[in-house]
């Protein structure tokens, strides 16, 4: 407030002669005074103009001030009020306060009150001024939070939308890579192609959770590999194939990209178990399982009662993609995979820090 700025006081009262020495006392310390008689004609004016403070009497005929107060913090954009009593009238105070004055101030005979006027009518209009600060930055608080959660509901639309066409071209491309696979002739060239649909599928699996989900942040890493073993099955049966594959997992939950990760490398192990764990004996299991690691880790494994993984590289069957693919994933989550030679079949475990 400029300091050559004049506070708009009106005075309700109808003691005419308390408001014209109102009026010269504050007219002296720079208020700009406006006198009102009565309850009506006060909220009548403080209707018509603005107003920095109110000051309230009382005792008025046909309307006291506590009538007179309810209309006055009616109206649309009310200035805070100083309720004006007796000594005898504390209650009234009280009640005052209770609907809505900033202060109130006694009214005696010796001439406090006049001493006591202006300090409070200031008073008043600062903790007025203040409220209204703090309103106002209350509001502009909760409209920012509504435009934020706005923009975070649209963008979470618009990441499952994106995820939704991800996971669907995705699978076409894999639809593409199987229907190729079924034209060759060769084993071979068909095995190198079917197994470039499994990876392509463990990526879209991830998406389809997505888009069906409320957070495309995280993914629920055991409800994941449920749905990778049973896509696993499905490939299974569809082969004649008679090994199981059982999952041993408790809830967690991964980022999106580590999932994709750990997906692709649980596809790698699990596909490689399938073909050669069991070549030339009785068909058995497929272990996965998912616990908690050390750190707020997690650690993952892949293990068969096998056959046993060779001894020199050189041995080992297929191309060398899926070692390859492994090793990458493991680097970008920044994990360590390591195999357990005390294992009688194959044991692959990943252990992913926190």
């Amino acid at each position: 407030m400029s300091p050559d700025h004049r506070l708009r006081l009106l005075y309700i009262d109808d003691d005419r002669g308390a408001g014209r020495l109102v009026q010269r006392r504050m007219e002296r310390v720079g208020f700009s005074v406006v006198l009102a008689a009565s309850g009506t004609e006060g909220v009548a004016r403080a209707a018509e103009a603005a107003f920095d403070v109110i000051a309230l009497d009382y005792y008025m005929p046909g309307r006291d001030g506590l009538d007179v107060l309810a209309d006055l913090r009616a109206l649309p954009e009310p200035a805070p009020v100083v309720f004006v009593t007796a000594a005898e009238e504390p209650r009234v105070a009280v009640s005052a306060l209770k609907q809505g004055a900033a202060d109130f101030l006694v009214k005696d005979v010796q001439g406090a009150f006049l001493e006591l006027l202006e300090p409070t009518l200031r008073q008043a209009v600062a903790a007025a001024r203040v409220q209204r600060e703090r309103d106002v930055a209350e509001r502009e608080l909760r409209e920012s939070r509504d435009r934020l959660e706005r923009l975070a509901a649209q963008q979470a639309v618009l990441l499952r939308e994106v995820n939704h066409r991800v996971a669907n071209s995705l699978q076409l491309i894999s639809s593409m890579i199987a229907l190729q696979a079924r034209r060759l002739g060769d084993g071979e060239s068909r095995e190198l192609l079917k197994r470039a649909a499994e990876r392509v599928d463990a990526v879209a699996l991830i998406h389809r959770r997505l888009y069906t989900s409320n957070d495309v942040e995280y993914v629920e890493m055991d409800q994941y590999l449920d749905g990778l073993v049973g896509e696993f099955r499905r490939a299974l049966e569809q082969d004649g194939g008679t090994s199981r594959i059982e999952l041993q997992t408790v809830p967690m939950r991964v980022e999106t990209d580590r999932a994709v990760s750990m997906g692709l490398i649980v596809n790698e192990l699990v596909t490689n178990a399938l073909k050669y764990a069991y070549h030339g004996q009785e068909p058995g299991a497929v272990r996965i399982w998912l616990r908690p690691g050390a750190e707020g880790g997690l650690r993952l494994g892949v293990e068969d009662d096998g056959v046993g993984y060779p001894a020199e590289p050189r041995q080992a069957k297929g191309t060398g993609v899926g070692g390859m693919i492994v090793a990458a994933m493991a680097g970008t989550l920044r994990a360590t995979i390591t195999q357990d030679k005390a294992w009688a079949g194959t044991r692959f475990v990943l252990d992913v820090p926190g």
